[in-house]
């Protein structure tokens, strides 16, 4: 009987080839279980299967079958080129309704009068507490303007009128100039009063100079240059400022000299009996 001598190769190199669920190729005529030769220093993988690494190595089996004789096969190890898959699993994650959202139970009102009551509170408290910030702001505010202690001290003067005699003039400072006061005698006042005061450079009577006749109250700076008059002297028997010549009558008025006004009488007021007299 003649023996037929048959020889079948299979071979696919590189093949397209489908995979499982599980992702390994479902390839029937692919050796899978191929190694990569040894001492090739990947051994360390462990890994079997095909090297994408290495060329393509064959391997082949010869078998004798009792239908078709001598049949021949032969293996590869190749990488595959692509990747069909189904998907078969749901991995879809389960959606929960604000997993992380904590309990505010316990620390919740046990009633909504509490609630509103507390609010009232809180709201009063800081109502009051911003009223008392808003007035110490201002008030310290406004006492960084005022005046400082020593200014204060001079802003009035006390003089003791017995410590004038008649006939004198006494000479104070307040607020950083010197103030003339002249305990007139009763010809001294009668003379200023006789005088056409009308005609005068600086027209102003004697009585609306002097509160009282007898005492008369000036500051003590010339007009013209703010020079200080020399009291008892002059053409006039008044003040005499030596600077520029300028004359002044007993009752301050300017009647010679370049000074335009008449000296300038400051704010005073008598106290009670006429013991002291009170400047500003």
């Amino acid at each position: 009987m003649a023996t037929a001598l048959s020889f079948r190769k299979a071979l696919s190199a590189p093949p397209t080839v489908r995979t499982l669920a599980s992702g390994v190729p479902s390839a029937p005529l692919v050796n899978l279980s191929v190694r990569s030769p040894a001492g090739h220093g990947h051994g360390h993988h462990g890994a079997v299967g095909p090297r994408s690494d290495l060329p393509a190595k064959f391997a082949g089996s010869v078998s004798l079958s009792t239908s078709s004789g001598l049949v021949s096969r032969s293996f590869t190890g190749a990488q595959t080129s692509g990747v069909t898959q189904h998907r078969l699993l749901h991995t879809t994650a389960v959606v929960k309704d604000a997993p992380n959202v904590p309990n505010f139970e316990p620390y919740q009102a046990k009633s909504s009068d509490n609630n509103r009551a507390l609010s009232y509170f809180m709201i009063g408290s800081l109502g009051v507490l911003s009223a008392s910030v808003a007035k110490s702001t201002v008030t310290e505010f406004l006492a960084s303007m005022s005046a400082s202690a020593d200014v204060l001290a001079l802003a009035k003067v006390e003089v003791e009128l017995a410590s004038i005699p008649e006939g004198k003039n006494a000479i104070i400072k307040w607020r950083g100039k010197p103030v003339f006061i002249r305990h007139r005698t009763q010809s001294e006042v009668e003379e200023a009063r006789s005088t056409d005061w009308k005609s005068l450079r600086d027209p102003e009577s004697d009585e609306s100079r002097a509160k009282k006749p007898e005492w008369l109250v000036m500051l003590g700076v010339c007009t013209h240059l703010g020079c200080v008059p020399i009291g008892e002297a002059g053409d006039f028997g008044g003040w005499f400022c030596p600077c520029h010549g300028s004359h002044y009558d007993i009752s301050g008025r300017i009647r010679k000299g370049p000074a335009p006004l008449n000296l300038e009488v400051p704010q005073y007021d008598f106290t009670e009996g006429d013991e002291k007299l009170i400047i500003g």
